[in-house]
C-alpha cells in the first residue's frame, strides 16, 4: 500500500512538473496566415475560419489600418461578405490581423498552397496566369504558348520579391494591388517580362 501511495504521489508530482514546463513554454506570437469568410457586424468585423464553425472578432494591428481600408475597398463596410487570407496572430477570440494576402467579395474557401505552388500572380487587359512554386514558374496567356522554366526560391529584398531566368522575369512589391474585375484585393502587385512583353497585375502567397 505504501508502494502505491508513492508511486501515486510521484506521479503527480511529475504531471505537475509536466503541466508547469508547458506553461513556462513562450507563447508563439508569428503571424500565420488566417483562411476565412469575413462579414461586418455592427461595429465589430467577424472571421470565420474555413471548415470551422468558430469566429473571431478581427482587430487591425497593420500601420495605419492598412487591413481594414484593403478590406472596405472591396466591399467589407458596405456589408458584403469577403473571403479573405490575412496575416495574423489568435490571441482567445481575437484575431489580430498585420496584413492581407488576399480578400475577394464574394469569394469561397480555397486550399492552402502547397510546395508545387508558393505564389499565384495574374493580371488582365491583357489576361495572364503565372504560378510559382515546385520545380517550374509556369506564365499562360491566352492565344500564346505557357512560358515554362525552372523555379528557383523568390530573392527577398525588403519589400520585393524576385525571380530571374534567361525566359521570364518576375517583379514582386509588397503594396496592395486591387483587381476592379475580380472585386479583389492582393498583398502585392506583379510585373512580369517573358518574349519582349511586360504585364502588370496582382499576386499573392499560396
Amino acid at each position: 500500500m505504501k508502494i502505491r501511495h508513492s508511486l501515486f504521489a510521484l506521479s503527480a508530482t511529475l504531471l505537475a512538473i509536466g503541466l508547469q514546463a508547458e506553461e513556462a513554454k513562450p507563447a508563439d506570437n508569428a503571424p500565420k496566415f488566417a483562411y476565412g469568410m469575413m462579414l461586418k457586424h455592427g461595429d465589430k468585423v467577424v472571421f470565420s475560419p474555413c471548415r470551422d464553425r468558430s469566429y473571431s472578432t478581427m482587430e487591425d494591428v497593420s500601420p495605419d489600418k492598412a487591413v481594414t481600408k484593403a478590406l472596405n475597398s472591396v466591399g467589407l463596410a458596405a456589408g458584403k461578405k469577403l473571403y479573405a487570407e490575412l496575416l495574423a496572430v489568435v490571441e482567445g477570440d481575437t484575431l489580430k490581423a498585420s496584413a492581407i494576402n488576399m480578400a475577394q467579395t464574394e469569394g469561397r474557401c480555397q486550399l492552402p498552397g502547397t510546395r508545387d505552388e508558393a505564389w499565384r500572380a495574374a493580371g488582365n487587359e491583357p489576361g495572364w496566369l503565372l504560378a510559382a512554386g515546385g520545380d517550374s514558374v509556369t506564365l499562360k496567356r491566352p492565344g500564346q504558348p505557357d512560358v515554362v522554366v525552372p523555379y528557383t526560391p523568390l530573392k527577398l529584398d525588403g519589400g520585393r520579391a524576385s525571380f530571374t531566368s534567361d525566359k521570364l522575369t518576375l517583379r514582386l512589391d509588397n503594396s496592395l494591388c486591387r483587381d476592379a474585375l475580380a472585386t479583389a484585393v492582393f498583398g502585392w502587385t506583379a510585373t512580369v517580362t517573358a518574349n519582349g512583353q511586360t504585364l502588370k497585375g496582382c499576386a499573392w502567397q499560396r
